[in-house]
């Protein structure tokens, strides 16, 4: 295949002659057999700018990297600038970036140090694995968050997760080749035996109005289980207001440290999800629904690959089409403008507001945006009733929650529970209580960034609007739960890391805040009123809810466990 030239500048000097013409144009040139792969990879795709990190993919997956004559062929294969594709592949944590003149990287084992892992023996792993592996054959690299909090320690060889990992368990992986199955705990037949896509044929047979099912999901009091808890009858309603045409994305980028509820709901039921997200696309006339899924769940990925075209073949999704797309390692994505951003091939940076996504979203469309577990809740809430839905709970709270429990508790997992009940009783009553030898000491209510509480207030409801007047909240509803075992700085550090290495590094506040926090932490003692200023101005000025969270943590083992910092 003959290398493209593209088109020869000529410059004109005044006076006696002509500056000599080009004989190529400026810039890295392309490389010709690196432009005959990316084209044989992408075939007949459209090369559509939205579609540039799921391309990104599809390289590394086949070559285990991206060579600079790869990222300089997909630019020109996709008419955009280098440094377009650049900035974007070099933005996400799962994309290898190989420079010129730069040797591949062998194999890469990534072991989880975010905080349940740690607690499980994360540092003996990496130390482990490096003592006995080969770095010129096998690369150890610590990697935050994986969804795998309830099977701490995780790591995953390539793209394969280990769970309760040991050496022997990853030498094993190593051994093996990856492979994502498609293994659905419930898949289509099995569900449409049971009812399933029922109620979707009653939404688009006309049995049932878009009001209708507003007015049922209202008066359940459902609301966003991605951890903002706004009421999904009233977004859907926002969203209609708007002019059409208006379209949808599923936020499945779980990444908060302790979240892995909607892994365990795809798991085991993913067809109650995709039909409360076709019954909501319905209701909001999205022709369009995108799925976000985290790159840490290539086995989910690999199950919706195979159960979404069947819906297809029986025409469940003839109103409205369906896109699954790939994230590729950033926690930010999680925030839903920085998801949508993503979602169209760009650096996933959050967006200043308003206008809110519900009025400028995806293609600046009007986007509902939800996250599979609240669209998990749509078929039973409106088949079972309002009443059914409300009848549970505690401490005058209504509803069912489901919490993602890790830490030191003997059976972690994620727990359905009535809204409002304490950590105290998610330990004794659903988790089997405490690990042996181990006394409850604090808990974390809602992730890295809910905040820290002592075990004398683990009677407090953990629900929407319960915490905040504590500094916490319960946000996507991951409870870790500590012991006397654990030091709350290394505790606060360790989270504070986590911020650090996962701010997109938007805005200053967030960035330099971070970096210059965990400098002040490590200190044996800590600087409390230089720490306290630095708290305020993240949180006041940050762009995100990154930024404006990360102190949290900081300011309750402050508040709580001044002991062990001070």
């Amino acid at each position: 295949m003959a290398q493209p030239t593209g088109e020869i500048r000529k410059h004109a000097r005044g006076g006696e002659g002509r500056r000599k013409a080009r004989s190529e144009p400026k810039g890295r040139q392309i490389d010709a057999d690196a432009l005959g792969e990316v084209q044989a990879l992408l075939g007949d795709k459209p090369r559509q700018r939205d579609l540039l990190i799921e391309y990104l993919h599809l390289i590394q997956d086949r070559y285990g990297h991206l060579s600079a004559a790869h990222l300089a062929a997909l630019a020109y294969e996709m008419k955009l600038a280098q440094a377009e594709v650049y900035e974007v592949a070099s933005f996400y944590a799962h994309f290898d970036i190989v420079r010129e003149g730069e040797m591949p990287p062998p194999k890469t084992i990534r072991v989880c140090d975010s905080l349940s892992c740690e607690m499980f023996g994360a540092q003996k792993l990496l130390k482990d694995l490096e003592a006995t592996l080969d770095p010129k054959k096998i690369r150890v690299i610590r990697a935050p968050c994986m969804g795998a909090c309830d099977q701490a320690p995780a790591c995953a060889v390539g793209h394969e997760q280990v769970f309760n990992a040991t050496p022997a368990k990853v030498q094993a992986a190593l051994a093996s080749h990856d492979h994502h199955e498609a293994k659905p705990g419930k898949d289509y037949a099995a569900y449409l035996a049971e009812g399933g896509y029922k109620l979707l044929g009653d939404c688009l047979g006309g049995k049932l109005t878009r009001d209708d099912m507003i007015k049922r999901i209202d008066d359940a009091g459902l609301r966003g289980l991605g951890g903002a808890g706004f009421p999904t009858g009233r977004k859907w309603k926002l969203v209609r207001q708007e002019q059409g045409p208006r379209l949808m994305c599923v936020n499945g980028d779980e990444g908060e440290v302790g979240t892995f509820k909607d892994r365990h709901y795809l798991n085991i039921d993913p067809h109650r999800f995709l039909e409360g997200m076709l019954i909501a696309a319905w209701v909001v006339e999205a022709p369009d629904v995108y799925i976000y899924l985290r790159d840490e769940y290539p086995e989910l990925r690999a199950m919706l690959l195979a159960e979404i075209p069947k819906l297809e073949a029986a025409g469940l999704s003839r109103v409205t089409r369906i896109h699954l797309r790939r994230g590729a390692g950033a926690y930010i994505c999680g925030e839903e403008s920085a998801m949508i951003e993503s979602i169209e091939g760009k650096r996933g940076l959050p967006r200043h507001r308003p206008p809110y996504v519900a009025q400028v979203g995806l293609f600046g469309r009007p986007t509902l945006v939800q996250n599979i577990e609240t669209l998990w809740w749509v078929r039973d809430i409106a088949e079972k009733g309002a009443a059914w839905f409300t009848g549970h709970g505690r401490r005058d709270r209504k509803g069912l929650r489901s919490f993602s429990v890790s830490g030191r508790v003997k059976k972690p997992g994620v727990i359905l529970a009535p809204a409002g009940v304490s950590a105290r009783e998610l330990v004794e009553e659903f988790c089997g209580g405490m690990l042996d030898g181990h006394s409850f000491k604090g808990y974390l209510p809602g992730g890295a960034s809910g905040g820290i509480l002592p075990a004398s207030m683990a009677d407090v409801p953990l629900d929407f609007g319960t915490l905040e007047q504590y500094g916490c909240f319960v946000g996507s509803h991951a409870v870790v739960i500590l012991s006397d075992k654990d030091n709350m700085k290394d505790v606060a550090i360790n989270l504070m890391r986590f911020f650090e290495d996962e701010s997109c590094g938007q805005c200053t506040p967030c960035r330099v805040g971070t970096e210059k926090a965990v400098k002040l932490m490590a200190k044996p003692k800590w600087d409390e009123p230089l720490i306290n200023e630095l708290s305020a101005a993240m949180t006041d000025a940050s762009i995100c809810g990154l930024g404006q969270a990360a102190a949290n943590p900081v300011k309750s083992v402050l508040k709580h466990f001044r002991e062990d910092v001070l």
